[in-house]
């Protein structure tokens, strides 16, 4: 298991990471102004049971072939980028379709946003690669298999990911409540969080294999 000094350097690290807006916490926030705070919450489980995953996967060294691998990171970035697209498209088209006498939608489906969460994060190649490369630097080969401290500081930095997410969704619900109310509101938020999702997906089919010099 790692040193006890390793693991609150860790910590330290992991929370200043956590406290930086990225692509994961620009979803949450969409999603719990967009459907209130408990469908920000159900995202937050979503995306770090993606986070899981990557944590699995570099414990076992799948992340290390998808860090050398052009045509794996390829693959899963492009089809990363046509979820995140297809997400914005839809509610594009639901902020088109919302009439000034449109009653309030359903809510969303809990199970769709967990799985909505769950995919973005599982197709995106750079945590993959981020928990490839930042976990190792807090292991001690002396200390036990590099395997178990790998999922043990990831299993950590998940549970320390949920604590601030959690706190961003809770906040951005509590805003899009009130927003909600107003049809015109309504439409907007649709036009916003599609056109997050489709810069998101954008940026995403851009990004580049940061293991490649």
């Amino acid at each position: 298991m790692p040193s006890l000094t390793s693991l609150l350097l860790f910590l330290s690290a992991s929370l200043a990471l956590l406290l930086i807006p990225g692509p994961s916490v620009t979803f949450i926030v969409t999603r719990s102004i967009q459907h209130g705070r408990s469908a920000g919450l159900v995202s937050v489980l979503g995306v770090h049971a993606g986070s899981v995953v990557h944590v699995l996967a570099a414990a076992v060294g799948l992340s290390a072939v998808l860090a050398s691998s052009a045509l794996a990171f390829t693959t899963v970035k492009y089809a990363g980028a046509a979820y995140l697209l297809y997400l914005g498209v839809r509610q594009l088209r639901r902020a088109t379709e919302t009439t000034d006498d449109a009653p309030a939608p359903e809510p969303e489906p809990r199970w769709r946003l967990f799985r909505q969460g769950a995919v973005v994060n599982i197709l995106n190649p750079k945590t993959a690669i981020f928990f490839l490369a930042f976990l190792p630097q807090f292991v001690d080969p002396g200390r036990g298999p590099i395997w178990l401290q790998v999922a043990v500081l990831g299993l950590v930095f998940i549970a320390l990911g949920m604590l601030t997410d959690s706190t961003y969704a809770v906040a951005a619900g509590s805003i899009g409540n009130r927003l909600r109310r107003s049809v015109t509101m309504r439409r907007a938020l649709d036009r916003v969080s599609g056109g997050v999702h489709i810069v998101l997906g954008t940026v995403a089919a851009l990004a580049k294999n940061p293991a490649v010099r």
